[in-house]
């Protein structure tokens, strides 16, 4: 196929002008999937043909994609059929393979060259919603759709993290990408701070280990679940990362920043706050302690802690949450103000942000009694 090859620094890449049937037959439509124990299945799209669309696209773990807007396909197919004089895509397509493919270039140009096919298919980094709108249209206007060329720029022979780092730059730099997923993407792109890193898997086990207390309540995407959600997942590593960097002298020297081998630390501390609490944790209807506001204070508490060294070598001599209980067992006799009937009366504030400083300084005061 006919390309112009563009090298930036160390990089190279291809601009191609696809025909639309070649190139709707050449992607691959995909999802990031997170699951949850087990496999939930999509929500039964009848007669719509968007939703039986977005059912079948292929999901995984190793996706980087947000899931497909049916209300966004379709704004964009009415587009594709009331423009005119617009172009339809006057924006570029951005793929990626990771097969090394063969430039050959012409006579006349350096630049200007014959680029081999892959294999298999594209992977889209940046324009599934355009693509999936021109599949509608292809289906209505066929004729009109076999005359159409897409602009794209192609990415190729280089690993799956670089396609998802791609997506992460371009999404996160206009704010359209979801807090919580680009939180989940953290720990796959190379540019990010350790520390971020670091702190990103730590939520990621926290949501998905079978020991975790806080295991699948954390938010991460919305709507995939039927579970009951607490915390959103961005809101978790928010406090974490806050945690991290308080502490970073800490988790260097005894870990290594490693995630894997923290996340018992931070662990053992939420299952002795879900044993001194027992009678409170989880009863998001009639108690607050197992919500945002709560939840963020008890990571703000735990931050405070790590600067007690006798509570830091009791759990390194015994590595179980009983490290822990002792200290937060006076939250007991807090337990009833954390019930939902008058909550925002006992803990009275101007906003979120003041009523989790509150809380925490309400926990924090009864450890220090004791």
């Amino acid at each position: 196929m006919l390309a112009t090859r563009i090298i930036q620094k160390e990089g190279t890449f291809y601009f191609v002008a696809f025909k639309a049937a070649d190139l709707l037959d050449h992607v691959n439509f995909s999802s990031r999937y997170y699951f949850e124990g087990e496999r939930i299945e999509a929500d039964e799209p009848g007669d719509d043909e968007v939703a039986k669309f977005i059912a079948g696209i292929e999901k995984s773990e190793k996706s980087f994609q947000r899931l497909l807007n049916r209300r966004k396909i379709r704004q964009i197919v009415n587009f594709y059929e009331t423009a005119v004089s617009q172009p339809l895509i006057p924006g570029t397509i951005l793929l990626f393979t990771d097969e090394a493919l063969r430039f050959r270039r012409s006579d006349s140009s350096e630049s200007v060259g014959f680029l081999s096919e892959p294999n298999g298919k594209y992977l889209i980094i940046d324009g599934q919603h355009r693509l999936a709108a021109l599949h509608f249209y292809r289906q209505k206007n066929p004729d009109q759709a076999n005359r159409l060329e897409v602009p794209c720029v192609l990415f190729d022979g280089k690993s799956a993290d670089f396609a998802t780092e791609m997506f992460v730059i371009i999404n996160s730099t206009h704010t359209r990408i979801n807090k919580s997923h680009l939180v989940d993407l953290y720990e796959r792109v190379s540019w990010e701070t350790p520390e971020k890193k670091f702190a990103a898997k730590l939520v990621n086990l926290l949501y998905e280990e079978a020991d975790s207390p806080l295991r699948y309540r954390i938010n991460r995407l919305g709507g995939r679940s039927r579970q009951e959600k607490w915390i959103l997942q961005s809101e978790v590593f928010n406090e974490v990362y806050k945690v991290v960097l308080a502490n970073r002298r800490f988790f260097d020297e005894r870990f290594q920043m490693r995630a894997d081998r923290t996340y018992g630390l931070v662990r053992d501390y939420l299952k002795a706050v879900r044993e001194v609490m027992e009678s409170v944790w989880g009863e998001n209807d009639k108690f607050m302690f197992t919500r945002d506001v709560t939840l963020k204070a008890l990571f703000r508490v735990f931050g405070d802690l790590l600067r007690n060294r006798k509570i830091v070598q009791g759990w390194d001599d015994q590595r179980s949450e009983k490290a822990f209980t002792a200290v937060v067992k006076p939250w007991a006799e807090l337990a009833r103000e954390f019930r939902a009937d008058g909550f925002y009366e006992r803990f009275p504030a101007k906003g979120q942000v003041e009523r989790v400083r509150r809380i925490h300084v309400k926990l924090s005061q009864s450890i220090d009694q004791t």
